[in-house]
């Protein structure tokens, strides 16, 4: 027998639906409930490797951490990765199966896709009590909708009840609420079962006349009003706004340790890749980040980032363009420290060979790490540990690049040169004790009396700000009425609301 279901849609990309889905997560997994995340297709630049060897989006990942389960391809079949602004890198099943322009996939190759995602829905609700799925942008994209398989597409065949998230603080929430309704089939209206608000600022009660409106003309409850919370992002897949307002940057700043704040400057690089890396460096009492698109802005900088990207010589040419790329050099030269993560370390190497990615063949970088980079056809999915200024270091890979490396000190996988380090390690800055010897690293280069906080713990500030979450939909949403649309589906005889989908 299969387990109960739902699909977290919402009124617009950004409304909430990736905190929603890890909220009720969190909350039915407090509850005893056996409990899986899921989303058909993800488009993201943000990813993470499972254990097999999977590539998935961060969102689901964390997600999964929210039910207290290990993340696996089956919670995201689908993932798209923008090489550009017309197509993407498909990858399915965690696997990489080729780039695909936006019109070939919504053409044809998305519908193809519908029976893999099914069938990885069934084996995840034939494993647990509960799964709950994430939709993607608005179920209400009409263009799309004949070929769509992660929002009504997946429900309809699936017969999952629909909760329509939209984001209050945006304004229009009524508007957008009764507008996606009336924009669906009478097939899609039947399965969406009623709304969540999120991020409301003020008194419930002034909202309530609104809310009552709204059941009247759509025939459907509003399942909870969710209060506007600071720092509740979970790696959401949307773009670089939502990471500079995400996750541990908006929690309360502690004061510094030692007598200093350390500034880290990160580069906005074109098509950055998880760029969550930065996070753990944020979560330190004393630790600055920002996000730099202008060579000046590196110069109080006491650490400079230059994360992961899904299009290295992009972002060579880009650093280049805007005077960034002599600033980097400059500061390796002068011994001020500089920290390159996957892409961001290719791109301080010697040169890059690559006919994948831009196939651009031989590239120039930035000479101060002595790395020669070519770009193989097969990308390394991997989830490495070592040990690292003598603390152990847990990671995971993502990367075309093969580094060829004839110098330098070794650093995890990449190499060190005076205060200039490379590694194709994400997450490796998670590891606490690790990110410790390194801030210290940074400080003493930098001639700042900055202290490293003794006890901060990132998986810790993880759990709790997943527990806030789940205490988001424990504490504002009709959780009885939630767990009846998972177990037993969308209500009867929901009223259809004209004019529908058009023909």
């Amino acid at each position: 027998m299969s387990g109960g279901g739902l699909l977290v849609a919402g009124t617009t990309s950004d409304a909430g639906k990736s905190v929603v889905t890890a909220g009720i997560c969190r909350w039915l997994v407090r509850q005893g409930v056996k409990v899986a995340p899921f989303k058909a297709q993800n488009m993201s630049l943000n990813s993470f490797v499972t254990r097999e060897g999977a590539e998935i989006g961060r969102a689901q990942a964390m997600q999964a951490q929210a039910c207290r389960i290990e993340p696996t391809a089956l919670m995201n079949p689908v993932l798209l990765k923008p090489g550009g602004e017309q197509s993407s890198q498909v990858v399915l099943l965690g696997k990489p199966v080729g780039e695909l322009s936006a019109r070939g996939y919504h053409g044809g190759r998305q519908q193809q896709l519908l029976g893999t995602v099914l069938d990885c829905l069934d084996e995840l609700r034939g494993t647990y009590d509960a799964v709950i799925c994430e939709g993607a942008g608005s179920p209400a994209e009409i263009n799309l909708r004949r070929t769509d398989i992660v929002n009504m597409g997946i429900a309809r065949n699936a017969g999952l009840p629909v909760l329509v998230v939209g984001d209050i603080d945006r304004g229009g929430v009524f508007a957008s609420f009764f507008g996606t309704v009336a924009l669906l089939s009478p097939e899609d209206q039947a399965l969406v079962a009623g709304f969540l608000v999120n991020k409301f600022r003020g008194d419930v009660s002034l909202l309530e006349p609104g809310l009552d409106m709204l059941q009247g003309l759509t025939g459907r409850s509003t399942y909870g009003v969710l209060p506007f919370r600071h720092g509740l992002g979970i790696d959401e897949e949307d773009g670089l706004r939502v990471s500079l307002r995400g996750t541990v940057r908006e929690s309360a700043v502690s004061p510094p340790v030692g007598e200093d704040v350390l500034r880290v400057a990160v580069c906005a690089i074109p098509l950055m890749s998880n760029f969550t890396d930065v996070d753990a460096l944020a979560a330190e009492p004393g630790v600055v980040v920002r996000f730099v698109d202008r060579a000046e802005e590196l110069a109080d900088a006491d650490l400079v980032v230059i994360p992961g990207t899904r299009g290295t010589v992009r972002a060579l040419q880009w650093l280049r363009e805007r005077g960034l790329a002599d600033a980097l050099v400059a500061r390796a030269t002068e011994g001020r420290p500089v920290l390159g993560i996957c892409g961001g370390f290719q791109i301080l190497g010697e040169h890059i060979e690559d006919e994948v990615e831009s196939r651009q063949g031989h590239v120039e970088g930035l000479g101060v790490l002595p790395v020669r980079v070519r770009f193989a056809r097969e990308k390394t999915l991997t989830r490495p540990e070592g040990e690292a200024l003598g603390e152990h270091v847990a990671g995971y890979e993502i990367h075309h690049g093969v580094a060829d490396i004839h110098g330098g000190q070794t650093f995890l996988d990449g190499c060190r040169v005076g205060q200039t380090w490379g590694t194709h390690w994400h997450g490796s800055l998670e590891s606490d004790g690790f990110r410790r010897a390194f801030l210290r690293e940074v400080a003493a280069a930098a001639g700042r009396r900055f202290v490293p906080a003794p006890h901060t713990s990132f998986a810790a500030l993880r759990e709790e700000q997943l527990d806030r979450l789940g205490d988001l939909i424990e504490q504002h949403a009709d959780t009885d009425a939630l767990w009846r649309l998972i177990e037993s589906g969308a209500p009867q005889g929901l009223p259809f609301i004209p004019p529908g989908a058009p023909a």
